[in-house]
């Protein structure tokens, strides 16, 4: 007998969130709705609503699990702003978020603080506050970003809606620690195998251990010398790393096959095409395979543009300009035209840590610099 499909579970009400509040309540808010990758409905949910409510002069739609804002009152400049609402698994004890002090600052600590909820708390804050700024503006809450890059919503709005990317620049809000970084690396993960003959360990005269063969793919990778590239007066530098290795099947079997993934990241004045040559010339020689399973390119700093100028103008001189090391969205943007930045709150090597935290102050230091490019964007 087929069974009958268990009935669905009720809708439940979206959490509420007061885009007015203190920033670092809101902040705390977002955190609290748990939102790994995968399980954004709740947090989109949340955002999507308090959009709704607080927020007429947006128009306000509904892709998936990505929420896209908007004003469409024809004028010369529209600047994108985006963030991405899932995080990575959860730590122990990492929700809810708590507030701390710590030689005498405030934080606040929790899955999500730097990567990047409080990013998006500031882009929820403003999209409420900047009805009548004097350049028309996109919000862009999207989802999927901290997984396989084919996963990302952008993807899927590129290919399918790429009119709501379409800006004069765009401005991503990855933790930067409220200063700016232009462009971004790419990245690249190939998995490196090798195979050899099965036998018992106790005989290993009649069998070809495939783990050993990998040997010289560690030895190539440990002796390598990154590249460091200067690019618009930014330095970018090269990463090329064996991080994870797999083989074998039981402590008296020789191992008939094995393999070890490798990442690459490349300066963005590499192409995906490129990098793939570099590392198999690197490689070159070894009795290996190696298939590319997963690669995204970078982006160009981007900071001569005119809306990139006024950016930087409006944040003040004294913010720090740097070549961001990771690899982040503004990547999407920049291939479809649209110089980007990275800009938000959170030290960027706190991401995906286990004692994720924020300081409060640099919440509200961001907030107020972006709030400024608002008001005198032209």
């Amino acid at each position: 007998m087929t069974p009958m499909p268990s009935p669905a579970a009720p809708a439940l009400d979206p959490v509420p969130l007061d885009p007015r509040a203190d920033i670092v309540d809101l902040t705390a808010a977002i955190v609290d709705i748990e939102s790994v990758s995968g399980n954004e409905r709740a947090l989109a949910d949340a955002i999507e609503q308090a959009l709704r409510s607080h927020a007429p002069h947006l128009q306000v739609l509904r892709d998936g699990d990505t929420v896209i804002a908007r004003t469409d009152r024809g004028l010369p400049r529209r600047v994108l702003l985006a963030g991405h609402l899932d995080t990575v698994p959860l730590a122990e004890g990492s929700l809810p978020a708590t507030r701390r002090m710590l030689d005498g600052r405030e934080e606040l600590w929790g899955r999500g603080t730097v990567d990047m909820k409080g990013g998006v708390a500031m882009l929820l804050r403003l999209a409420v506050e900047a009805d009548d700024a004097p350049t028309d503006l996109t919000w862009l809450f999207y989802d999927h970003e901290e997984v396989a890059a084919a996963d990302n919503s952008l993807t899927r709005l590129a290919a399918e809606h790429p009119e709501h990317l379409q800006a004069d620049f765009a401005i991503l809000a990855e933790p930067t620690s409220a200063g700016v970084e232009g462009g971004c690396k790419g990245t690249m993960k190939l998995e490196v195998s090798a195979r050899g003959v099965a036998a018992h360990s106790a005989r290993d005269w009649v069998g070809d251990n495939a783990i050993h063969h990998l040997a010289p793919v560690l030895e190539r990778l440990a002796s390598y010398t990154a590249r460091r590239a200067m690019i618009d007066g930014l330095e970018y530098r090269e990463c090329l790393n064996a991080v994870t290795i797999s083989g074998g099947i039981a402590g008296n079997v020789i191992p008939d096959r094995a393999s070890v993934t490798v990442n690459y990241r490349f300066a963005p004045d590499t192409s995906v095409a490129e990098a793939e040559a570099h590392v198999r010339e690197v490689l070159k020689g070894l009795d290996v395979t190696i298939e590319v399973t997963d690669a995204a390119g970078g982006a160009l700093p981007g900071l001569a543009a005119p809306a990139a100028q006024d950016f930087l103008a409006a944040l003040g001189g004294d913010v720090p300009v740097a070549a961001k090391q990771g690899w982040t969205d503004v990547a999407r943007f920049s291939a479809l035209g649209t110089p980007a930045v990275n800009f938000g709150p959170g030290d960027p090597l706190l991401a995906h840590a286990d004692d994720e935290h924020v300081d409060c102050q640099e919440l509200r230091d961001a907030l107020a610099a972006l709030r400024r490019f608002l008001v005198t964007a032209a």
